[in-house]
């Protein structure tokens, strides 16, 4: 997959696609039914399927101040788009610059200018441009205008659920991790570098892998059982995450243990996968009954990762009429 960070120099093989244009936090089902019309499209016309994606999301542009759940940072957008089989991705620095220009200079200079797509696939509610005075009849008149053609996908969901990354961050925050991953149709992940911790884990007979979580991730305290990959290799695991009530009630960390394995992680990156969520946190009168506890949460991970697929089961999704 070709990846272009802004369109100072776009090489022919990525001219002339369909793209679908979104923030795509999540890259959850309804984004998914967005990259499915332009690979479809893109198929019709002999093109190459991509993706224009906004970078920082404008919501962090815009309130730079306030913490914001973000479900997927860039690296993870990219991995899940190559996944899904797109063979562009463009990367728009979202700042001053681009935040100003109206929504017929978007298009001009950038969709049909740089890109020359041939086809543009937006969301139901999608809005752009300057004050986001553009939306989707803005996008049909300049493709009519400019020669491309547009699809506008309807809202996604199944059931009472509605497909959105708004809704999966709410799942996430409430512990419900088999909502998000019905919403996101993959297992929702964090990653970064093994930080050092009060090495309590350890002293108990569990030593953790630790990772601190961007601010605003506001993810339900508890135990999950967790999938976790490091130096190339996938292992089961119980994450902790919570303020640590028996010993200190201190600044929250996701703390992993790793079962089966035995080794040191420190500075190493590492992503852990979210499966299950096991039982909210607690504070225990000793620190034998948190050791029983904690062998008893090992145990109930161990058998949730055994019986789960390692991709999620999920069914077609449904568009909703507009």
């Amino acid at each position: 997959m070709i990846v272009l960070n802004g369109i100072s120099d776009v090489p022919p093989a990525a001219r002339g696609g369909a793209f679908a244009v979104g923030t795509f936090d999540g890259v959850h089902r309804g984004h998914q039914a967005l990259l499915q019309a332009a690979k479809e499209r893109a198929s019709e016309l002999g093109a190459p399927a991509g993706v224009i994606l906004f970078e920082p999301q404008p919501r962090e542009f815009f309130e730079p101040g306030k913490p914001h759940f973000r479900l997927t940072p860039l690296r993870r957008k990219i991995e899940l788009f190559e996944q899904f089989g797109l063979d562009v991705a463009v990367v728009l620095t979202f700042d001053a610059a681009l935040a100003g220009l109206t929504a017929q200079e978007f298009v001009e200079r950038i969709v049909a200018g740089a890109l020359a797509a041939r086809h543009v696939v937006i969301g139901y509610n999608f809005r752009f441009g300057k004050a986001r005075t553009g939306d989707t009849e803005t996008m049909r008149r300049a493709g009519n205008a400019l020669g491309f053609g547009v699809t506008v996908v309807p809202q996604v969901g199944e059931g009472a659920t509605v497909f959105s990354s708004g809704a999966a961050r709410a799942a996430l925050a409430r512990g419900d991790v088999a909502c998000a991953v019905e919403i996101l149709g993959h297992w929702w992940r964090v990653s970064g570098p093994v930080v050092g911790g009060f090495k309590r884990g350890a002293g108990l007979g569990f030593p953790t892998a630790n990772i601190a979580l961007a601010p605003g991730t506001d993810l339900a305290h508890g135990i999950y059982a967790a999938r976790v990959y490091a130096d190339g290799r996938a292992f089961a695991g119980a994450a902790y995450l919570g303020t640590r009530p028996t010993f200190d009630d201190g600044a929250p960390m996701l703390e992993v243990f790793l079962l089966g394995f035995d080794g040191d992680l420190y500075g190493r990156e590492i992503a852990v996968e979210f499966i299950d969520y096991i039982r909210g946190d607690a504070r225990f009168d000793s620190m034998e009954a948190l050791k029983a506890q904690i062998a008893k949460d090992c145990a109930e991970a161990q058998a949730i990762l055994d019986a789960a697929p390692t991709h999620p089961l999920v069914k077609g999704s449904k568009a909703r009429g507009q």
